[in-house]
């Protein structure tokens, strides 16, 4: 596996950590009037972090281990916005949400370092990706981290712009 995708996946905690922290409290749960141009899902700062770690879980671990152990299997979406509201993200701790990730990102670098080629080749179909092999898998959970990490930084800059006009 590539070192440089290894090593973003081990650091995006930190990243996530930091950048939810760059928000200012009173706009944890801020929604701006207007998503346009948003580079992730239309989450507040708070459902962000939750999405993220619920998709580490739910969605790529469940993949990796369906990838490894069946034979090209079908790997459905997740639909993001309902398991938002079944889960009411916005009463959840940010703390405890975090904790959770960090841990589950670990199993996750944990088992991506220890497969071999024969393992990453293994074939899969992605719903809304298509053929997809475990290796594809893990650069499509580099992308997520990296669109929620770039999902953060644009609302801190709807934020920058609230605060300077209010």
């Amino acid at each position: 596996m590539n070192p440089a995708t290894l090593k973003a996946l081990g650091q995006f905690p930190q990243q996530l950590e930091a950048f939810y922290d760059a928000v200012p409290h009173e706009y944890k749960l801020w929604a701006p009037p207007s998503w346009e141009g948003i580079p992730s899902e239309t989450f507040t700062a708070l459902e962000q972090v939750c999405h993220v770690r619920d998709i580490e879980i739910e969605g790529y671990q469940v993949r990796f281990r369906r990838a490894l152990d069946e034979e090209n299997p079908f790997l459905p979406s997740i639909d993001s916005y309902a398991l938002a509201r079944e889960r009411d993200y916005g009463a959840t701790s940010a703390a405890e949400a975090l904790e959770t990730f960090r841990e589950a990102r670990a199993r996750t670098v944990d088992l991506i370092s220890s497969l071999e080629a024969h393992e990453l080749s293994r074939p899969a179909v992605f719903e809304g990706y298509g053929k997809v092999t475990v290796q594809g898998l893990v650069h499509y959970l580099c992308s997520h981290d990296q669109q929620h990490l770039s999902g953060l930084q644009w609302l801190l800059g709807r934020i920058a712009a609230e605060r300077h006009v209010a």
